[in-house]
């Protein structure tokens, strides 16, 4: 699924000596769940070989520098002397393109409004909607790229990219196309996303059904037609889209060849998590107000569930239930949910922070939850999120000692070197 940008390839690069490679083996035909979601596969004073843009082996150290030892000469060689080696990290939930922030929003709900009222009187994604129709291709295209470059800056090797801040046919194919442009200039691999169900326009409140037509009837046959998406989202949430216009829209994408994704039970209880399960959704997102009873029907059916800390931390929310939805059985991935008005940020390892810290995850399955699990829930996992033998080489190095300091340390960036598809695209914490 990954087509990733046009690179010119080292042809062998030998990583050695690191304190730990965390290969995140094993979990690659299926995302890890409950108890599996702790095997992080730590290899201490370890070493990986990659070719032509590969990972060949990873393994101790003195095994491999013996094995390849004829070839070493020719190989570009990295050391990681005191520091981790890790799966490039993964974010299966971005909202990439857009333009414009929204601080005015910010100020005012520290000043009490809320997020949807907020959004009921023309702010929250419509106001981006408005800033993201005024902007050309080329403006969109470099706000998101400068969003790109930070995120390589924070480890992250792959992201999904959603649409949604259009609301017309025109301009969600506007940001698509942005995303398929950067998609071949940008190292980080973007698999696209078409929410075109992200909001209800604010002059078809009142007749949400003429829209939701149009979304179905003109958007998702184009969209699929030019190849712009792999998966379809929805914003199933009470003033948006209610469930059942959320299953038409999604069972809609499914007949053009989009993968259901959902928005599900973020404000409140409102059966995504039920819908997901009965749409055969990859992933649902967001989980906060998810009921017991969709929760289980997620593990039952092997929905990801994507949980996004950083909205609930930004909002001032109850987060996401995590321990519960983990110990059902749910697999669980990580995301930032970067987007202008309820996460501005591009920070992975602070979203790592928080899963521990604040929804009772431990440090080993935050790791689980932003390479493998995260790799499942946008359909890469055959070629990224873990260190295997045939995989892209797709590798962040982080100077620290250990993989317990990145969810010890919080709120710094510790990336040392983001090594894409066999590319080393940051050295040193800068781009190459």
């Amino acid at each position: 699924m990954l087509a990733g940008g046009e690179v010119t390839l080292v042809q062998k690069i030998f990583i050695s000596n690191a304190n730990q490679v965390i290969t995140m083996a094993g979990h690659s035909d299926k995302p890890a769940k409950k108890g599996e979601m702790s095997e992080v596969s730590v290899i201490e004073h370890g070493s990986i070989w990659v070719e032509d843009g590969r990972i060949v082996e990873a393994g101790p150290d003195e095994e491999l520098r013996e094995k390849y030892k004829e070839q070493l000469g020719n190989a570009e060689q990295i050391d990681a002397s005191g520091k981790i080696v890790t799966p490039g990290l993964i974010d299966p939930h971005t909202h990439l393109v857009h333009a414009g922030t929204r601080e005015n929003e910010y100020a005012m709900r520290l000043k009490g409004k809320t997020y949807m009222e907020i959004m009921e009187a023309g702010g929250g994604i419509h106001a981006t909607t408005r800033a993201t129709q005024k902007a050309s291709h080329e403006e969109l295209y470099a706000e998101s790229k400068k969003r790109l470059d930070k995120f390589l800056l924070h480890g992250v090797t792959t992201v999904e990219a959603k649409s949604g801040y259009g609301l017309t046919l025109e301009h969600e194919l506007k940001q698509l196309e942005v995303a398929k442009q950067l998609q071949k200039d940008h190292s980080i691999d973007i698999i696209s996303t078409f929410m075109g169900a992200h909001a209800v326009p604010m002059d078809e409140k009142k007749n949400s059904e003429k829209f939701v037509t149009r979304v179905i009837e003109e958007m998702i046959p184009e969209v699929a037609e030019r190849k712009l998406a792999v998966f379809n989202d929805v914003f199933c949430e009470r003033g948006v889209f209610t469930p059942e216009q959320s299953k038409r829209i999604l069972e809609a994408g499914k007949k053009h060849g989009l993968i259901p994704k959902i928005h599900a039970d973020e404000i409140e209880p409102y059966a995504g998590a039920e819908l997901a399960a009965e749409v055969g959704a990859i992933s649902a997102d967001h989980l906060l107000k998810a009921s017991d009873k969709g929760i289980k029907a997620m593990a039952e059916q092997g929905v990801v569930g994507v949980l996004l800390p950083g909205t609930a931390f930004f909002l001032m929310a109850e987060f996401a239930p995590a321990r519960k939805i983990i110990d059902a059985g749910v697999a669980v991935a990580l995301s930032t949910d970067q987007n202008p008005g309820s996460s501005p940020t591009i920070s992975l390892p602070f979203m790592m922070n928080l899963g521990c810290l604040k929804m009772e995850m431990t440090p080993e399955e935050v790791l689980t939850a932003t390479t493998i699990n995260a790799a499942h829930a946008i359909g890469c996992a055959d070629e990224a999120g873990s260190l295997e033998a045939g995989k892209k080489a797709d590798i962040t190095i982080f100077d620290v000692p250990n993989y317990l300091t990145l969810s010890y340390q919080y709120g710094m960036n510790h990336v040392d070197t983001v090594i894409k598809a066999g590319k080393q695209v940051v050295a040193g914490g800068r781009l190459v």
